[in-house]
């Protein structure tokens, strides 16, 4: 990873963002305590003074919320160092997380669980830790990807080896929410592994922002690396669907993926003018049309931000700056076809049915008395249609203008500001060259643009199969078999002899191999050994990795001479998993919280009566105070000691696991 005492622009934002996740952590747990506070006791006097320190704590969260929110949207440092003039595109930090120390936990579940030297994997685990570190500043290019990857395919193997589905190894992960700074903890590896996707998607989103947007090729790359970046979430939203934090819930990631999209096809529009557009008859149709698109596609992405619960989250300032581009856009999308109309004659040389067909591809519909062929052909009525169009232009572009205005963040970005005027000025001047002795009686009203283009915009799914992982954990054996799931015996010597050149028992399987057609008779069933044991090592060799052929070959070299095989048999399980929900949190606004059930006991006695239990609707009601395991953002604290709200939970998760 990059180093994270590099005084870089971004990674001044992030260590801005670490010091804001404390505070905002400090001031929640200050509320919690309050509330507490509020409730338990009846003295009024008492309950003044809390009622006015929470007012204090909620301002000052309130406060570090819009800090965050400035670090959200200062887009310029993420923007290619070379000067341009486009609209700043919208990056996501990453999300910050706790350091997390694997060591005893793995240690001692290697030594209960597999029965082996757990200091001889001390190594594996450091390799492990340092990985996770560094993926804590990825650089910003392909190789940054590439190791968010690899850590992300290696949670795989370490799930996988460490982490059963009965139970918690005492490994806890905290990440913060990269939109309100709330703090997630959970020992559930899933939260890891959701986190590390989200943060591949950020940084594909910033890869996109850095691209050189002046260059063809360049905007190819941003194009593409937006595309990877919606994949990824899209992905993400798919895949891990009740996660406990704001920014990776359904709701917010769906607009996510949208906005990535939307700065994709912004990128495109940009590519099809790169060169310059030709005032071309022609070339202003497929310019109009690609521009309405774009501010089709920003208006979608600002109604969806603007709907519940996403609207309480996202920052204001994103919102507004998809309210301006879809303005900006459509604007544009009535400057080209006002340029057509006031530009252009139907000359005798010219086409005039594909002219009728491309001018009437534009409009849903022609406002009344006037007809496209007629259009094209009449000089007044061009103009007056032309004038309408700029007329219109002209009030997105103002309307852009003042949306930019009123918002203090998007206010102090100054290239955005230079475009939008710079594209009101050349409307304003379009409508003053043209005659103005004949507008009091112009009375056409200019009809809304059909959005269209020829570039299909989709998300481009993540390609972990590109990226090649070795286990770190590969000495434990192979995974179909040494994984936590699996549970064995601890492992037997068992001693050996050759009985007249026979063993007594064949071998069968892959790796490890297993004891085949054992008689029952031979001395090595005499010492223990079973039918179904999995050889692990040959005369104090490990042999977990090696095929029947290679075992056989190891027994046959030491013919006439004891043997020791170190075996072990795997045990028949059917032990309970946890079962757990997400559900909102009463008490506390929108609080996403995992609440996790307690084991189902062993099977109970048919004689013997069940007790009944509670349902877990109920319990969440009865313990709601108990079941919060996040925290939240500011929340208005009534009068009354009583907090009542509607329970809205979420269906029972798979019992395959807490996440997915």
């Amino acid at each position: 990873g990059c180093n994270p005492l590099a005084e870089t622009g971004r990674s001044k934002l992030q260590n801005q963002r670490a010091v804001l996740n404390q505070q905002i952590l400090k001031a929640v747990r200050m509320r919690a305590g309050a509330e507490n506070l509020l409730r338990a006791t009846t003295n009024n006097k008492v309950r003044e003074q809390v009622l006015l320190e929470l007012s204090f704590v909620n301002s000052d969260l309130q406060i570090l919320k819009e800090e965050l929110e400035g670090l959200n949207i200062s887009v310029e440092v993420y923007q290619n160092a070379e000067e341009t003039f486009s609209i700043p595109l919208v990056p996501l930090g990453l999300k910050e997380t706790k350091d997390v120390d694997f060591t005893l936990p793995l240690k001692d579940f290697i030594l209960e669980h597999y029965s082996e030297d757990s200091s001889e994997y001390e190594d594996e685990i450091a390799d492990l830790m340092d990985l996770r570190q560094a993926c804590r500043t990825p650089s910003r290019d392909e190789a940054g990807i590439e190791m968010l990857i690899s850590y992300f395919l290696q949670l795989g193997y370490v799930e996988n080896r460490f982490f059963p589905p009965t139970r918690h190894i005492g490994v806890l992960f905290t990440w913060y929410d990269s939109f309100t700074g709330v703090p997630v903890c959970q020992q559930n590896l899933l939260l890891e592994k959701a986190s590390v996707l989200f943060n591949i998607g950020a940084l594909y989103t910033q890869i996109g922002t850095r691209c050189n947007r002046q260059t063809q090729a360049g905007l190819e790359n941003a194009v593409d690396a937006f595309q990877k970046a919606a994949g990824v979430l899209s992905y993400l939203k798919e895949t891990f669907t009740h996660t406990p934090s704001y920014d990776m819930s359904p709701a917010m990631l769906n607009v996510l993926v949208k906005m990535m999209l939307a700065q994709a096809r912004e990128c495109v529009f940009e590519q099809t003018g790169l060169s310059g557009i030709r005032n071309e008859f022609f070339t202003l149709v497929k310019m109009t049309q690609e521009a309405a698109k774009v501010g089709e596609v920003y208006m979608l992405v600002n109604t969806a931000m603007n709907q519940e619960p996403v609207k309480e989250n996202i920052p204001y300032s994103w919102s507004k700056l998809t309210e301006i581009k879809s303005d900006h856009y459509k604007a544009l999308a009535h400057y080209f076809i006002a340029t057509l109309l006031c530009d252009h004659e139907l000359q005798p040389g010219d086409d005039e049915d594909q002219q009728e067909k491309a001018l009437s591809q534009l409009y849903d519909y022609v406002p009344e008395g006037l007809m496209v062929l007629a259009v094209l052909k009449d000089k007044i009525q061009r103009k007056q249609l032309g004038k309408a169009h700029l007329r219109k232009a002209i009030v997105y572009h103002e309307e852009a203008l003042r949306v930019c205005g009123l918002c203090k963040k998007l206010r102090n970005i100054d290239v955005l500001q230079e475009v939008l005027t710079a594209a009101h000025k050349r409307s304003l001047l379009k409508y003053a060259q043209q005659e103005t002795e004949d507008d009091f009686l112009s009375l056409i009203q200019a009809p809304d643009i059909l959005p269209k283009t020829e570039h299909k915009m989709e998300t481009i799914a993540p390609q972990f199969s590109k990226v090649k992982v070795k286990d770190f954990f590969h000495k434990l054996g192979p995974l179909t078999v040494f994984s936590a799931k699996q549970r064995w015996t601890a492992p037997r010597i068992i001693r050996i002899l050759h009985e007249a050149g026979e063993l007594g028992f064949s071998l069968k399987g892959g790796s490890p191999v297993q004891i085949y057609c054992l008689d029952p008779v031979c001395s090595a069933a005499s010492a223990g050994l079973k039918e179904g044991d999995y050889i692990v090592s040959v005369g104090g060799m490990d042999c977990k990795w090696l095929s029947v052929n290679e075992v056989l070959g190891k027994l046959k070299s030491v013919e006439k001479q004891p043997i020791e095989l170190e075996v072990i048999s795997c045990q028949d399980t059917a032990a309970s998993l946890h079962s757990k929900s997400a559900t909102y949190s009463m008490g506390m606004q929108k609080t996403y919280s995992l609440i996790c059930l307690a084991m189902d006991e062993d099977k109970i006695d048919q004689t013997k009566k069940a007790p009944l239990k509670l349902p877990f609707l109920s319990w969440g009601t009865k313990n709601r105070q108990k079941a919060a395991s996040t925290l939240c953002l500011p929340s208005a604290v009534a009068g009354s000691s009583q907090i009542k709200k509607k329970l809205s939970p979420f269906t029972l998760l798979n019992t395959e696991s807490s996440l997915y």
